[in-house]
């Protein structure tokens, strides 16, 4: 193939980076609501996990400046290995290119702060020194202001960087409604993290198609009763 960046994601020729989803790097980001990006960043995250997508992890400066990776990220990958590094460019740490290079994988998935600084020089380096392929997540990495990440996407794609937001990914290792062996994980993803879109999947069950509500507790609904006059 001329040109490998026709093939659509699937969950066998890719890998996933989460790069410096810490707090103190969030508190710096202007371009889009902080709390909107956590959660692009987290369902992406489990996105990575249904498809069983190789992940990499790795934080700069975490007990001295940045603080510890978002929980709720952790959680999605018990166990993994958080790969510290004092450089800004993730590409300068060995153990990233070592982990990049055991998952076996040129087409890298990529989610982090800033994205002005760590995830352009990453991805710059990444696929001059090591012929990897870029998929950058934009609602899924922050800039300092909209300025700095649009002129960073920008950037990048003009570099041959491929733009992508998370639920395209999502859908995208999806691909067909009838791989029923993601499906309903895929779906509880929507329903969690995908907005409106979520509300909507809810609605359609429930009032549609007469399933039970979603709730996480026994709930009873009383009638309506009016008050006394």
């Amino acid at each position: 193939m001329t040109n490998p960046k026709l093939e659509v994601l699937t969950p066998d020729n890719c890998q996933i980076i989460f790069i410096d989803q810490q707090p103190q790097m969030a508190f710096g980001v202007q371009s889009m609501d902080r709390q909107t990006l956590k959660n692009n960043t987290v369902a992406l995250a489990k996105a990575a996990k249904v498809f069983n997508i190789p992940a990499t992890i790795t934080t700069v400066e975490t007990l001295a400046f940045s603080g510890h990776t978002y929980p709720e990220l952790l959680d999605v990958f018990p166990g993994k290995d958080i790969l510290e590094r004092t450089s800004m460019n993730s590409w300068d740490d060995q153990k990233v290119r070592d982990a990049l290079a055991a998952n076996g994988r040129k087409k890298v998935v990529v989610s982090g702060l800033w994205t002005e600084v760590c995830n352009t020089t990453f991805a710059l380096c990444a696929m001059l020194e090591g012929d990897y392929e870029i998929y950058m997540v934009s609602d899924a990495s922050g800039g300092t202001t909209k300025e700095a990440h649009d002129m960073a996407m920008l950037r990048m794609v003009q570099a041959g960087v491929v733009p992508v937001t998370w639920q395209q990914v999502l859908l995208e290792w999806q691909r067909d409604w009838a791989h029923k062996d993601t499906y309903n994980e895929v779906m509880a993803i929507a329903k969690e993290h995908s907005g409106a879109y979520g509300m909507g999947v809810d609605y359609a069950y429930t009032m549609v198609h007469n399933a039970p509500p979603r709730h996480t507790s026994e709930h009873k609904t009383l009638a309506p009763v009016a008050a006394n006059k």
